[in-house]
């Protein structure tokens, strides 16, 4: 009799303290990158994205944010598992899924509404599940913001005034088309070597929404900005498709949770750049112009018959007529 009471007693303990260990077990540490400042509209979803995954989990997952300013070297480190998740625009997207290109179109969205309706209803969903087969799991869109022409020395009063002006782009065929056809040349470089190439006269511009030029100081590069709004440049969140397959239901819905609540997040932070970076921009000296933005998209329509070719004039069309 004691020989069994002290044996279901160490069985207890060990219970007791398997238990203890397991409630207590440190949390899954994951890691999700985006390419710009902590303080920007990339930095403030990526943080977003963690707080709300630890929240909601109960501190049972950790998210490690980390800054990568080459964008397809996080989606090919979510491709091949090396990291769970990663912020990327559509430049760097498109060389894995070409048809989330079609929202790089200049001039096809007409505001912040029209483009978030687009990319949250159908037409954005079905590119999103593209991602799949691109070995990632496309999560939720978000935003850069509408592009905008900056320039060195270099006075931009109308298209014609830009010819002949090497101008940096994302590694984005559609940017690099449209800017073609204004007899613009484009320069594609990633994001990492802009600043140096602005420094060195590698380049006479480049093109960016507000948030970007403003979490990253342009202005001490580049003595003019022109309102053009020339491309709507949307983002978007990319996971793992092992790590995500891989969790229950419930933990799955946090993680997809937490993906909308960082959209939320980033949009709000691309309104507040929008709202007061011009000033902020100004203020810090630098020339911002208005320009008349049909005279740049006259100037870019060279380039959409071979849109219509790549995407089709169907689609691009259901895209202009969302309401």
């Amino acid at each position: 009799m004691l020989f069994k009471s002290l044996y279901g007693g160490l069985l207890v303990a060990i219970g007791v303290l398997a238990f203890g260990v397991q409630a207590n077990a440190d949390p899954v540490t994951l890691t999700i990158s985006h390419s710009s400042p902590v303080t920007s509209h990339w930095g403030v979803a990526a943080t977003t994205f963690a707080k709300t995954v630890e929240e909601k989990s109960g501190g049972r997952y950790k998210v490690m944010v980390q800054r990568l300013d080459n964008e397809r070297e996080g989606m090919e480190s979510v491709q091949l598992g090396s990291q769970e998740f990663a912020y990327g625009s559509t430049g760097p997207a498109g060389n894995f899924v070409p048809e989330v290109r079609v929202f790089d179109i200049p001039f096809l969205f007409t505001d912040y509404a029209h483009a978030r309706g687009v990319l949250d209803g159908e037409i954005g969903q079905s590119v999103l599940a593209k991602f799949e087969g691109a070995g990632m799991i496309g999560m939720a869109f978000g935003e850069n913001g509408f592009r905008h022409l900056t320039t060195t020395n270099r006075v931009v009063g109308q298209p014609a005034d830009a010819k002949g002006l090497k101008i940096r782009t994302m590694e984005n065929k559609v940017h690099m088309a449209a800017w073609s056809a204004a007899g613009i040349l484009p320069t594609p470089m990633a994001f990492s070597e802009l600043p140096t190439a602005l420094q060195q006269g590698v380049v006479d511009g480049q093109e960016n929404p507000i948030p970007i030029i403003l979490a990253n100081n342009f202005d001490q590069l580049q003595k003019h900005l022109y309102l053009t709004g020339h491309v709507y440049s949307p983002g978007l969140l990319v996971g793992n498709p092992d790590f995500l397959n891989g969790l229950s239901p419930e933990d799955r819905a946090i993680f997809d949770a937490a993906a909308l609540e960082a959209v939320k997040a980033n949009r709000a932070k691309v309104e507040e750049d929008e709202k007061n970076g011009i000033a902020e921009l100004k203020s810090r000296g630098m020339d911002v112009q208005e320009v008349d933005r049909t005279e740049f998209l006259a100037a870019m329509a060279g380039a959409m018959p071979d849109f219509e070719s790549q995407f089709g004039a169907e689609l691009i069309q259901k895209i202009r007529d969302w309401k």
